[in-house]
């Protein structure tokens, strides 16, 4: 039977503010195919008033929410995470239980996404990976999108580095596909909200020299997540002009820490310091057009910022071993060389560099190279996975019976 035009379901699995804002222009191209079914889990950050609880905003897109999988999305330790993460599981598994997809898509490398892909791998649901083959040497989440590499049969990478990385992890070239990164289609597809609207939501002025800043816990590095935020927010001291508007970082281990420290730090600073939980999709891609720089160790200025010709500062290790832009200023994490980055990408020079960079995630039509290939593959192909080793085995004997083993 072919499987070509038959209707086939296609579940998107979002847990957070940053990977719905990426998958929501997937999410529409494939409710515009009528051989599709489109459905949505969501789950951890998006299911967390303190955190925006951006399921709504799903909601607000237009889009229905097959699925809600409740999590502890406030992690204070590394043991909170790996509870959070088997409670993930055992709701998945549920929730996957009751839809019944065909094709289940994640996106990038969070602990949660690992929880989602152990429970459709045992039930055998195939799974689509967008953004393998990257490197963040800084977080445990590099361990994680390899894992999840590994459980998938589909791929979607962002360079062509990276797709060739995924090959060489024992994946099927053919289902390997290098389609840009999906940030970077939406930067340059959303409508902008005007900047008076966005002051009125983030609470200052957006003015000439302002940063936008988000800093994550770097879960691999030796140092602590408060004294990397106090380096931060002491280098930015050093930029009294500059007004400054904080976003959330992500509820990784000791994200409560940060969260403390800016929310301390802003109220020393009342009409040029602002914090936000979540900007969402559309007000985050449309501060970009004003501000003067981003700041932190976010993928976002790594993958995206660079295409608003605008300078990234990038902190620390969370990043290391990513494909990055000229335009992406790296630092260490202390506070006098977070000063100097941040003095460079706001000067003339760093300015006339993030003009001229080219980003090296950029393609024209990634979303349609994605939606096309979820919407078309036959279903049997997906049905099971060999590992297609990319290098040559040596032939190893066989052994039948004792007689064999004696000639040894």
């Amino acid at each position: 039977m072919n499987n070509d035009f038959v209707k086939r379901k296609i579940c998107i699995v979002t847990s957070t503010r940053a990977d719905w804002g990426l998958l929501s222009s997937v999410a529409r191209e494939l409710r515009a195919y009528e051989t599709v079914e489109l459905q949505i889990i969501a789950t951890n950050m998006h299911l967390d008033p303190r955190y925006g609880m951006t399921v709504e905003e799903i909601i607000e897109d237009g889009f229905r929410v097959d699925e809600r999988v409740e999590m502890n999305s406030r992690s204070s330790s590394a043991v909170d995470t790996a509870v959070a993460t088997g409670k993930c599981l055992g709701g998945m598994a549920k929730a996957l239980n009751r839809l019944s997809p065909d094709i289940l898509v994640i996106l990038g490398d969070r602990y949660e996404m690992l929880a989602v892909a152990t429970a459709a791998t045992i039930m055998r649901i195939p799974i689509a990976h967008i953004a393998g083959g990257e490197i963040s040497e800084g977080a445990f989440d590099d361990n994680i999108r390899h894992a999840l590499t590994k459980l998938s049969t589909l791929h979607f990478t962002a360079t062509d580095a990276y797709r060739n990385r995924v090959i060489s992890m024992g994946e099927n070239p053919d289902h390997v596909f290098n389609t840009g990164a999906l940030g970077v289609y939406n930067i340059i597809h959303e409508p902008v909200i005007p900047k008076a609207d966005l002051e009125k939501f983030i609470g200052i002025d957006i003015n000439a020299s302002t940063l936008l800043v988000t800093l994550h816990p770097a879960t691999m590095d030796p140092v602590p997540v408060e004294e990397r935020c106090e380096a931060l927010l002491n280098a930015l001291d050093g930029f009294i002009a500059s007004h400054i508007i904080f976003t959330y970082p992500n509820n990784d281990p000791e994200g409560e820490v940060i969260i403390r420290k800016i929310n301390e730090y802003a109220s020393r600073y009342p009409g040029r310091v602002a914090v936000v939980p979540s900007l969402g999709r559309r007000r985050y891609l449309s501060t970009l057009h004003f501000v003067s720089a981003v700041v932190g160790n976010s993928s976002s200025g790594i993958v995206e910022v660079p295409t608003m010709r605008i300078p990234t500062v990038d902190i620390g290790i969370r990043q290391q071993g990513r494909i990055a832009a000229t335009s992406v200023i790296h630092c260490e994490g202390e506070a006098d060389q977070i000063h100097q980055a941040i003095s460079f990408a706001l000067s003339p020079a760093g300015k006339r560099l993030a003009l001229e960079t080219d980003n090296p995630y950029a393609k024209r039509d990634t979303v349609s190279r994605i939606v096309d290939k979820l919407a078309t593959i036959r279903l049997d192909e997906l049905s099971s996975k060999r590992f297609m080793d990319p290098y040559p085995i040596l032939n190893v004997p066989t052994f039948k019976n004792d007689t064999d083993l004696k000639d040894l």
